[in-house]
Protein backbone atom coordinates (compact mmCIF):
# COMPACT_ATOMS: atom_id res chain seq x y z
CA UNK A 1 0.00 0.00 0.00
CA UNK A 2 1.33 3.42 -0.99
CA UNK A 3 0.84 5.63 2.49
CA UNK A 4 0.63 9.44 2.85
CA UNK A 5 1.71 10.45 5.95
CA UNK A 6 1.39 14.00 7.49
CA UNK A 7 2.93 15.26 10.02
CA UNK A 8 5.50 12.63 9.76
CA UNK A 9 8.49 15.30 11.16
CA UNK A 10 6.03 15.24 14.21
CA UNK A 11 5.61 13.05 17.15
CA UNK A 12 2.30 11.37 16.48
CA UNK A 13 3.29 11.55 12.43
CA UNK A 14 6.74 9.74 12.96
CA UNK A 15 5.10 6.71 14.93
CA UNK A 16 2.83 6.84 12.17
CA UNK A 17 4.86 6.60 9.56
CA UNK A 18 7.60 4.06 11.28
CA UNK A 19 4.56 1.56 12.10
CA UNK A 20 3.67 2.12 8.54
CA UNK A 21 7.30 0.97 7.46
CA UNK A 22 7.52 -2.31 9.53
CA UNK A 23 4.58 -3.37 8.17
CA UNK A 24 6.02 -3.44 4.64
CA UNK A 25 3.84 0.14 3.10
CA UNK A 26 4.88 2.18 0.95
CA UNK A 27 5.22 5.07 3.24
CA UNK A 28 5.33 8.64 1.79
CA UNK A 29 5.77 12.42 4.32
CA UNK A 30 5.03 15.39 3.62
CA UNK A 31 6.70 17.84 4.66
CA UNK A 32 7.83 21.58 4.59
CA UNK A 33 11.08 22.65 4.05
CA UNK A 34 11.98 23.40 7.54
CA UNK A 35 11.00 20.45 8.89
CA UNK A 36 13.48 18.30 10.95
CA UNK A 37 13.56 14.91 8.72
CA UNK A 38 16.25 13.32 10.21
CA UNK A 39 14.09 10.27 11.62
CA UNK A 40 12.34 9.92 8.40
CA UNK A 41 15.34 9.70 6.49
CA UNK A 42 16.68 6.96 8.62
CA UNK A 43 13.75 5.35 8.30
CA UNK A 44 13.86 5.12 4.60
CA UNK A 45 10.56 6.77 3.56
CA UNK A 46 10.24 9.06 0.66
CA UNK A 47 9.62 12.72 1.65
CA UNK A 48 7.80 15.60 -0.77
CA UNK A 49 8.02 19.01 0.05
CA UNK A 50 5.24 20.54 0.57
CA UNK A 51 2.24 21.84 3.54
CA UNK A 52 -1.64 20.78 3.97
CA UNK A 53 -2.38 24.65 3.57
CA UNK A 54 -0.01 25.07 0.24
CA UNK A 55 -0.02 24.59 -3.10
CA UNK A 56 -0.13 20.52 -3.84
CA UNK A 57 -0.32 19.59 -7.64
CA UNK A 58 1.20 17.09 -9.10
CA UNK A 59 2.69 15.62 -5.67
CA UNK A 60 0.23 13.24 -4.45
CA UNK A 61 -0.44 10.64 -7.40
CA UNK A 62 -0.62 6.78 -7.11
CA UNK A 63 -2.23 6.77 -3.26
CA UNK A 64 -3.71 4.24 -1.75
CA UNK A 65 -4.24 5.88 2.06
CA UNK A 66 -3.66 9.10 3.64
CA UNK A 67 -3.40 9.64 7.54
CA UNK A 68 -3.68 13.02 8.55
CA UNK A 69 -1.68 14.25 11.62
CA UNK A 70 -0.29 17.38 10.46
CA UNK A 71 -1.70 19.96 12.77
CA UNK A 72 -0.71 23.29 14.80
CA UNK A 73 -0.22 22.92 18.94
CA UNK A 74 0.22 26.89 19.24
CA UNK A 75 -1.30 30.15 17.25
CA UNK A 76 -1.77 33.74 17.71
CA UNK A 77 -5.28 33.80 16.89
CA UNK A 78 -9.00 30.93 15.89
CA UNK A 79 -8.18 32.14 12.37
CA UNK A 80 -4.50 30.91 12.30
CA UNK A 81 -5.55 27.60 13.78
CA UNK A 82 -8.42 27.16 11.28
CA UNK A 83 -6.04 27.87 8.48
CA UNK A 84 -4.28 24.92 8.70
CA UNK A 85 -6.99 22.76 10.49
CA UNK A 86 -10.00 23.39 8.58
CA UNK A 87 -8.79 25.02 4.89
CA UNK A 88 -5.51 22.91 5.46
CA UNK A 89 -7.59 19.67 5.91
CA UNK A 90 -9.85 20.44 3.06
CA UNK A 91 -6.72 21.47 0.79
CA UNK A 92 -5.35 18.18 0.97
CA UNK A 93 -8.67 15.94 0.70
CA UNK A 94 -9.44 17.59 -2.06
CA UNK A 95 -5.96 17.48 -3.41
CA UNK A 96 -5.29 14.23 -3.01
CA UNK A 97 -9.25 13.54 -4.32
CA UNK A 98 -8.48 15.23 -7.79
CA UNK A 99 -4.60 13.28 -7.80
CA UNK A 100 -5.49 9.66 -6.37
CA UNK A 101 -9.14 9.88 -7.27
CA UNK A 102 -9.32 5.74 -6.42
CA UNK A 103 -8.07 6.39 -2.84
CA UNK A 104 -9.16 4.25 -0.41
CA UNK A 105 -9.02 5.58 3.02
CA UNK A 106 -8.38 8.98 4.23
CA UNK A 107 -7.86 8.95 8.54
CA UNK A 108 -8.35 11.96 9.65
CA UNK A 109 -6.59 13.06 13.19
CA UNK A 110 -8.60 15.41 15.51
CA UNK A 111 -8.65 15.68 19.00
CA UNK A 112 -10.87 14.38 22.06
CA UNK A 113 -10.60 17.70 22.86
CA UNK A 114 -13.61 18.74 20.55
CA UNK A 115 -15.84 17.27 23.63
CA UNK A 116 -15.06 20.04 26.27
CA UNK A 117 -14.96 19.63 29.86
CA UNK A 118 -15.82 16.39 31.48
CA UNK A 119 -18.21 15.14 33.73
CA UNK A 120 -17.21 12.87 36.73
CA UNK A 121 -17.88 9.18 36.79
CA UNK A 122 -18.85 9.87 32.62
CA UNK A 123 -16.82 9.33 29.72
CA UNK A 124 -17.28 11.30 25.82
CA UNK A 125 -18.65 8.60 23.29
CA UNK A 126 -19.27 9.50 19.75
CA UNK A 127 -22.87 10.23 20.22
CA UNK A 128 -22.56 13.01 22.71
CA UNK A 129 -22.63 17.02 21.36
CA UNK A 130 -18.94 18.35 21.09
CA UNK A 131 -18.59 21.41 23.36
CA UNK A 132 -15.10 22.70 22.65
CA UNK A 133 -13.40 25.31 25.43
CA UNK A 134 -10.00 26.40 23.63
CA UNK A 135 -9.41 27.68 20.01
CA UNK A 136 -7.66 24.95 19.22
CA UNK A 137 -10.11 22.40 20.18
CA UNK A 138 -12.82 24.36 18.42
CA UNK A 139 -10.42 24.21 14.90
CA UNK A 140 -10.00 21.10 15.10
CA UNK A 141 -13.83 20.11 15.07
CA UNK A 142 -14.30 22.67 12.35
CA UNK A 143 -11.77 20.55 10.78
CA UNK A 144 -13.95 17.49 11.26
CA UNK A 145 -16.83 18.74 9.83
CA UNK A 146 -15.47 20.49 6.99
CA UNK A 147 -13.74 17.29 6.11
CA UNK A 148 -17.22 14.71 6.81
CA UNK A 149 -18.83 17.20 3.68
CA UNK A 150 -17.12 15.27 1.80
CA UNK A 151 -17.20 11.82 3.18
CA UNK A 152 -19.65 10.85 -0.07
CA UNK A 153 -16.89 11.48 -2.24
CA UNK A 154 -13.99 10.43 0.23
CA UNK A 155 -14.18 7.39 2.49
CA UNK A 156 -13.13 9.17 5.85
CA UNK A 157 -12.57 7.91 9.34
CA UNK A 158 -12.21 10.38 11.82
CA UNK A 159 -10.04 9.39 15.04
CA UNK A 160 -10.20 11.37 18.33
CA UNK A 161 -7.44 10.60 20.45
CA UNK A 162 -6.80 12.25 23.91
CA UNK A 163 -3.32 13.20 25.68
CA UNK A 164 -0.80 11.59 23.24
CA UNK A 165 2.21 10.50 24.99
CA UNK A 166 5.60 8.30 24.15
CA UNK A 167 9.12 8.40 22.94
CA UNK A 168 10.22 11.85 20.98
CA UNK A 169 7.00 13.55 22.57
CA UNK A 170 8.64 16.99 23.73
CA UNK A 171 5.04 18.30 24.94
CA UNK A 172 5.10 15.95 28.13
CA UNK A 173 8.66 16.14 28.96
CA UNK A 174 8.25 18.80 30.83
CA UNK A 175 6.13 17.06 33.42
CA UNK A 176 8.67 13.71 32.72
CA UNK A 177 11.67 16.66 34.00
CA UNK A 178 9.89 17.89 36.74
CA UNK A 179 9.89 14.75 38.57
CA UNK A 180 12.86 13.61 38.27
CA UNK A 181 14.80 16.77 38.86
CA UNK A 182 12.58 17.64 41.97
CA UNK A 183 10.86 14.51 43.12
CA UNK A 184 7.79 16.44 43.42
CA UNK A 185 4.85 17.23 40.79
CA UNK A 186 3.25 20.89 40.77
CA UNK A 187 -1.06 20.11 39.46
CA UNK A 188 -2.79 23.10 37.85
CA UNK A 189 -5.36 23.71 40.52
CA UNK A 190 -7.54 21.01 41.10
CA UNK A 191 -6.83 19.48 37.79
CA UNK A 192 -6.43 16.06 36.56
CA UNK A 193 -8.90 14.04 38.67
CA UNK A 194 -9.62 11.51 35.99
CA UNK A 195 -8.19 11.52 32.64
CA UNK A 196 -7.78 9.90 29.75
CA UNK A 197 -4.53 8.66 27.66
CA UNK A 198 -2.92 6.77 25.21
CA UNK A 199 0.45 6.12 24.01
CA UNK A 200 1.83 6.91 21.07
CA UNK A 201 2.43 3.20 19.28
CA UNK A 202 -0.94 2.25 20.16
CA UNK A 203 -2.45 5.34 18.62
CA UNK A 204 -0.30 4.60 15.63
CA UNK A 205 -1.70 1.16 15.40
CA UNK A 206 -5.09 2.67 15.31
CA UNK A 207 -4.74 4.85 12.65
CA UNK A 208 -3.49 1.85 10.27
CA UNK A 209 -6.42 0.29 11.62
CA UNK A 210 -8.44 2.72 10.15
CA UNK A 211 -7.19 2.85 7.31
CA UNK A 212 -7.78 -1.15 6.61
CA UNK A 213 -10.93 -1.70 8.66
CA UNK A 214 -14.25 -1.98 6.45
CA UNK A 215 -16.35 0.80 8.25
CA UNK A 216 -18.28 3.36 6.37
CA UNK A 217 -16.94 6.74 5.25
CA UNK A 218 -17.30 9.54 7.99
CA UNK A 219 -17.13 6.91 11.23
CA UNK A 220 -15.90 8.69 13.85
CA UNK A 221 -14.06 7.02 17.09
CA UNK A 222 -12.40 7.88 20.27
CA UNK A 223 -9.05 6.54 21.50
CA UNK A 224 -7.24 5.61 24.70
CA UNK A 225 -5.79 2.86 26.79
CA UNK A 226 -8.90 1.27 28.23
CA UNK A 227 -7.62 3.37 31.81
CA UNK A 228 -8.45 6.37 34.54
CA UNK A 229 -5.75 8.20 35.74
CA UNK A 230 -5.20 10.67 38.12
CA UNK A 231 -2.33 13.45 38.73
CA UNK A 232 -0.78 11.62 41.27
CA UNK A 233 -1.17 7.95 39.64
CA UNK A 234 0.71 9.83 36.77
CA UNK A 235 3.22 11.61 38.78
CA UNK A 236 3.75 7.99 40.79
CA UNK A 237 4.33 6.40 37.43
CA UNK A 238 7.09 8.66 36.01
CA UNK A 239 8.80 8.83 40.02
CA UNK A 240 9.09 4.76 39.49
CA UNK A 241 10.55 4.57 36.05
CA UNK A 242 13.31 7.10 37.20
CA UNK A 243 13.37 4.41 40.20
CA UNK A 244 12.72 7.58 42.34
CA UNK A 245 10.81 8.35 45.39
CA UNK A 246 8.18 10.99 44.77
CA UNK A 247 7.83 13.49 47.48
CA UNK A 248 4.79 15.45 47.11
CA UNK A 249 1.85 16.68 44.55
CA UNK A 250 1.32 20.44 45.63
CA UNK A 251 -1.21 22.66 43.81
CA UNK A 252 -0.66 25.69 42.33
CA UNK A 253 -3.26 27.88 43.18
CA UNK A 254 -5.93 28.51 40.41
CA UNK A 255 -5.49 32.48 40.46
CA UNK A 256 -1.49 32.09 40.35
CA UNK A 257 -2.06 29.81 36.88
CA UNK A 258 -4.17 32.52 35.55
CA UNK A 259 -1.52 35.27 36.51
CA UNK A 260 1.17 32.68 35.24
CA UNK A 261 -0.54 32.43 31.80
CA UNK A 262 -1.10 36.19 31.58
CA UNK A 263 2.59 36.56 31.99
CA UNK A 264 3.06 34.45 29.46
CA UNK A 265 1.25 36.36 26.99
CA UNK A 266 2.60 39.17 27.51
CA UNK A 267 6.15 37.63 27.19
CA UNK A 268 4.50 36.22 23.81
CA UNK A 269 3.96 40.00 22.66
CA UNK A 270 7.15 41.37 23.85
CA UNK A 271 9.50 38.84 22.20
CA UNK A 272 7.17 38.12 19.01
CA UNK A 273 7.25 34.65 19.91
CA UNK A 274 3.88 32.03 19.83
CA UNK A 275 3.20 30.63 23.56
CA UNK A 276 1.05 27.68 23.73
CA UNK A 277 0.51 28.59 27.43
CA UNK A 278 -1.96 31.20 27.34
CA UNK A 279 -5.78 31.84 29.58
CA UNK A 280 -7.13 30.87 26.29
CA UNK A 281 -5.66 27.37 27.21
CA UNK A 282 -6.70 27.09 30.79
CA UNK A 283 -10.05 25.77 30.32
CA UNK A 284 -8.60 22.45 29.26
CA UNK A 285 -5.64 22.83 31.49
CA UNK A 286 -7.40 23.27 34.38
CA UNK A 287 -10.20 20.41 33.39
CA UNK A 288 -10.80 17.69 36.43
CA UNK A 289 -12.21 15.38 34.86
CA UNK A 290 -11.82 14.04 31.06
CA UNK A 291 -12.58 10.60 30.04
CA UNK A 292 -13.33 8.62 26.65
CA UNK A 293 -14.95 5.34 25.76
CA UNK A 294 -12.93 3.94 22.89
CA UNK A 295 -15.55 0.43 23.03
CA UNK A 296 -16.72 1.58 19.79
CA UNK A 297 -13.47 1.80 17.84
CA UNK A 298 -11.94 -1.71 19.24
CA UNK A 299 -14.76 -3.22 18.25
CA UNK A 300 -15.19 -1.80 14.72
CA UNK A 301 -11.19 -1.18 14.08
CA UNK A 302 -10.33 -4.61 15.51
CA UNK A 303 -7.89 -2.42 17.32
CA UNK A 304 -6.89 -3.61 21.01
CA UNK A 305 -4.30 -0.79 22.90
CA UNK A 306 -1.93 -2.56 25.24
CA UNK A 307 0.61 -0.23 26.61
CA UNK A 308 -0.56 1.23 29.96
CA UNK A 309 0.57 4.66 31.68
CA UNK A 310 2.99 2.72 34.20
CA UNK A 311 4.54 0.75 31.23
CA UNK A 312 4.69 3.51 28.82
CA UNK A 313 6.09 5.75 31.63
CA UNK A 314 8.87 3.52 31.97
CA UNK A 315 9.76 3.36 28.05
CA UNK A 316 9.35 7.05 27.39
CA UNK A 317 11.55 7.68 30.61
CA UNK A 318 14.15 5.54 28.71
CA UNK A 319 14.55 6.90 25.60
CA UNK A 320 14.55 10.43 26.82
CA UNK A 321 17.12 9.43 29.14
CA UNK A 322 18.96 7.77 26.69
CA UNK A 323 18.76 10.72 24.28
CA UNK A 324 19.58 13.08 26.80
CA UNK A 325 16.61 14.75 26.61
CA UNK A 326 16.11 15.06 30.85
Amino acid sequence: MRLLVTGGSGFLGSHVAERAKNAGHQVVCLVRKTSDTRFLKELGVELVEGAVDGPLDGRLGGLDAVVHCAGLIKARSLAEFERVHRDGTVNLATSVLAQSPALKRFVHVSTAGVMGVGVEGKAHRESDPPNPVTPYSASKLSGERALLELQSRVPIVVLRPPAIYGPRDDEILAFFQMVRRTRMAFRLGGSMKTMSLIYAADCADACLRAVEAEVPSGSTYFLDDGQSYSFETMAQAIADAYGQRLWATPNIPTPIVHAAAAGSELFGKVTNKVMIFTREKLPELLMQHFKVDSTRARAELGWSPSVTFEEGARITAAWYRKEGWD
